[in-house]
């Protein structure tokens, strides 16, 4: 295979290039739920903290099924690097018979969340509402991995400023929906809490069909859905061998979050509410590392199918560059300007509104921790998941999370009664390792796989 060596600026150029649309596309999509938290918190605490247990809810179970979706990105990368359109048909067709499958199971877990819900400790009232929500935003749970393997199956081959497009659209739908049922403007019932819902299932579901019809045009020789009903056996346990793992390593790290929107439940109310806020905003930092992830994904991939190991450090390098100066100007908002962030989400006449923003406040120090160390263990997935490397990876990283960040969260949070900020110490500890040890088989063994 053809080798390259490009300068580092080159480098940066490349991935920048790669990631800024998929970093905008990533930060729409987190639109959807940053809509329904805004307007939760303009509509009530109750439901604002409701709406914070179901969202993790909802997304723990997604980004398990995600796992099929996020498969195809380095294998289409390696497949397009080699040229073989045949193979990237496969791999796109059989991640999209997977996803239906897990829509399909997903469902029950949706429609009897409420008693779920209370067994892990949740009152009653919290429990309910978190319950209409998801049985209604879990019919969306088949449209929004739609669009997941779609927009996988376009990053492979670096068509990014499409996703960025449809994701875009997809929010604006959101928002508006969100607008007209959950205050029940434009002639449209107040539904509260059931209107986000809604206006979810109806972003997703106008997302997927514009990143079908587009990628069907676009790319008609890959043929995606001709013969769809047709079993690709060998294709179809490969998907699942690569996509079981990453979507298990995504269940274990938005677990742990989910986990400690729990324990902030057993806090209390406010505590709840604080923290959903909180983890918005640390999100959509998030999000920009998530950007630079999945470019080196790509990348990574194709370097491994062009056998070029050079090529595969040097980007590897930069990207973890960027990084670190994108986590350093996340530090520098959070702590400099928490206040002005943590309004945004909560209505100015709340009574609980100080309470909130002040509980909220301590956690956004504790956010502006752990922004590098969870970078570097989001970056290190991407240039894994580039390798196909991701079963030792998953166990590295459930270790780290459920091994270490969640007794920590339970300890320093519960056991020693330091509250939300006990609670979010053990999510930087359990980040920490993450990032420690998925370096470690990155640059270990990793890199070993391409020379």
């Amino acid at each position: 295979m053809t080798k390259t060596s490009i300068s580092p600026r080159a480098h940066a150029r490349a991935i920048l290039l790669l990631a800024l649309p998929i970093t905008g596309g990533h930060l729409a999509q987190f639109a959807i739920g940053l809509t329904d938290t805004i307007m939760m918190g303009w509509y009530g605490v109750p439901e604002l903290a409701a709406l914070t247990l179901a969202a993790s809810y909802f997304f723990t179970l997604f980004l398990l099924g995600s796992g099929f979706a996020w498969a195809i990105m380095p294998m289409v990368a390696s497949f397009a690097a080699q040229g073989d359109e045949v193979q990237i048909r496969r791999a796109t067709r059989m991640a999209l018979w997977w996803s239906i499958l897990f829509s399909l199971a997903a469902l029950p877990v949706f429609w009897f969340s409420g008693p779920i819900l209370r067994g892990l400790g949740q009152t009653e009232a919290t429990a309910a509402l978190a319950q209409t929500y998801l049985r209604i935003a879990g019919f969306g749970m088949l449209p929004a991995l739609g669009i997941m393997c779609f927009k996988n199956y376009l990053l492979g081959l670096e068509f990014t400023r499409v996703v960025l497009a449809v994701t875009v659209a997809a929010a604006v739908v959101n928002a508006l929906a969100n607008y007209a049922f959950v205050f029940g403007h434009w002639g449209a019932p107040e539904l509260g809490i059931a209107g986000a819902a809604v206006a979810s299932v109806a972003a997703n579901t106008a997302g997927c069909a514009l990143v079908v019809l587009y990628a069907v045009r676009l790319l008609p020789q890959h043929e995606i859905f001709v013969r769809f009903w047709r079993v690709d056996g060998e294709m179809f346990a490969r998907i699942f061998a690569l996509g079981v793992p990453i979507g298990l390593t995504t269940l274990a790290e938005v677990s742990l979050f989910a986990g400690s929107a729990v324990l902030m439940g057993w806090i209390g109310t406010i505590p709840l509410a604080a923290h959903g806020v909180a983890i918005q905003i640390a999100t959509a930092a998030f999000m920009v590392q998530m950007g630079l992830s999945n470019a080196a994904t790509v990348r990574v991939g194709n370097a491994m199918g062009r056998r070029d190991a050079p090529h595969l450090v040097r980007g590897a390098k930069v990207t973890l560059v960027l990084s670190a100066l994108a986590g350093l100007a996340a530090i520098a908002l959070f702590v400099l300007a928490p206040e002005p962030l943590l309004g945004v989400f909560v209505d100015a006449d709340d009574p609980a509104r100080d309470e909130i923003i002040a509980a909220g406040t301590g956690l956004l120090m504790m956010a502006a921790l752990f922004q590098i160390v969870d970078a570097a263990q989001v970056l290190h997935i991407g240039f894994l998941r580039g390798l196909q490397d991701t079963r030792v990876p998953m166990l590295m990283a459930a270790f780290a999370y459920w091994g270490v960040g969640m007794p920590a969260a339970w300890g320093f949070g519960i056991a020693l009664g330091l509250g939300g900020i006990g609670v979010w110490l053990g999510l930087v500890l359990g980040l920490a390792v993450a990032a420690l040890a998925l370096g470690w088989r990155f640059w270990t063994f990793g890199v070993r796989q391409v020379a």
